[in-house]
């Protein structure tokens, strides 16, 4: 993945060419092709895995959660999970798509994965689809907002947890939308 993401920085997303992708990696076409489908599917590889571990944590919520507390809880999952590494691609991930206009098609189709992924769980846990629904899709945009400033190189000398940033984003976005009133 750093192969790519170097590669589109120094060249432009359309310019890199997967046997270019795996030369960089140190790999043949073929098993470049084993692991992904196309160049795309190297920014969007996480995306399965993202989804369910948001999933998980909506599950593993307490029976009386409401749903922006299944939310958190999914949040928290997820973050558990993330590594130095997943903060280190940010910044080179959000410059390939802020790029290119077919990744940010892609990314908004991953989105769309992670937010109905989220609210198959909350509807799993008795939610209605209106609230499931607008609930998992405050959970993307915190998510979204929690990642950014999370991977934000101004925060190099103590990123602390992607938590931290994720749910203080939900909480914000559950303050905003009490204004909406």
């Amino acid at each position: 993945m750093l192969a790519a993401l170097d590669l589109f920085a120094e060249q432009g997303y359309d310019a890199t060419t997967v046997a270019e992708i795996a030369a960089k990696a140190g790999l043949t076409k073929s098993t470049f092709f084993r692991h992904f489908a196309d160049k795309r599917e190297v920014l969007v590889a996480g995306q399965e895995t993202l989804s369910r571990l948001l999933s998980e944590g909506i599950e593993a919520a307490p029976a009386d959660a409401k749903p922006l507390d299944a939310v958190a809880a999914g949040l928290r999952r997820v973050s558990d999970a993330m590594t130095p590494f997943n903060r280190e691609i940010g910044p080179r991930l959000h410059a390939a798509v802020a790029a290119n206009r077919e990744l940010q098609e892609r990314s908004a189709l991953k989105s769309v994965g992670m937010a109905e992924a989220m609210a198959e769980a909350l509807r799993g846990r008795g939610t209605g689809d209106v609230p499931a629904q607008l609930a998992a899709e405050l959970g993307v945009l915190a998510f979204k907002i929690g990642y950014g400033q999370w991977s934000d190189p101004a925060h190099d000398s103590d990123p602390g947890e992607l938590a931290t940033y994720a749910l203080a984003a939900l909480d914000e976005l559950r303050a905003a939308s009490a204004e909406l009133r």
